[in-house]
């Protein structure tokens, strides 16, 4: 039975593997781009990112580029009946429109610990602490589109059911913790390195194969 199980996981690695080798190039081309977001871009990525949580990233995407016409960073600009519209609608729009305009008044102190923090693990940890809405994942994912978050993962649903297939981990956990992100966190770490493909990729193929796109 040990033996039927290990040729199963060997198939699905050798799959998982191959579809990296056809993907690979975009997901590069993406990762390359994620480095190459201006500072000035930084406030509508974390923006992004604290939209994203039980909302449609397309959703997110939407009202990020209609704040951005309408000048939010320098503008007095109520973003709630944006994120109510039903043609891209933000879950949780009110509590979430309260946590974009403090993130707003705040950003310079953010846009500081950007500039001085250098180390990936020391950011997220401020990033989480000071900001109020981002959670470890949110953190991770506004890092990594920031083309800044040095290996660290983004453990979302898609990423943690992907994990579960593959058998970096037993169960998808209902919720986590801390502590339970970031032992998760470092089991994704190990699967990438037994499968030989760098974690941000890895990361970005689990994505393209639920969504069938390579998408922030």
């Amino acid at each position: 039975m040990k033996n039927v199980h290990r040729d199963r996981r060997d198939k699905e690695w050798s799959g998982l593997v191959a579809l990296h080798r056809q993907r690979r190039t975009a997901i590069r081309q993406r990762l390359r781009e994620f480095t190459e977001v201006p500072p000035s871009e930084y406030l509508y990525e974390l923006m992004y990112c604290l939209m994203t949580p039980q909302t449609s990233a397309e959703s997110a995407d939407k009202v990020v580029g209609r704040l951005k016409q309408l000048l939010f960073e320098t503008s007095e600009v109520d973003p709630e009946p944006i994120l109510r519209d039903r043609r891209h609608y933000i879950r949780f729009h009110k509590t979430k429109t309260q946590r974009l305009l403090m993130m707003k008044e705040e950003f310079p102190t953010i846009a500081s610990a950007l500039a001085t923090i250098a180390s990936p693990v020391e950011l997220r940890e401020w990033l989480v602490k000071h900001v109020k809405g981002l959670g470890y994942k949110e953190a991770t994912h506004f890092l990594r589109n920031i083309g800044r978050n040095g290996g660290l993962t983004i453990l979302d649903r898609h990423i943690l059911r992907n994990l579960q297939r593959y058998g970096a981990i037993r169960t998808v956990p209902k919720s986590l913790t801390r502590k339970r992100y970031l032992s998760v966190e470092r089991r994704f770490i190990e699967f990438s390195g037994s499968i030989g493909i760098p974690v941000d990729e890895l990361d970005l193929l689990f994505w393209s194969m639920e969504t069938g796109e390579i998408r922030k």
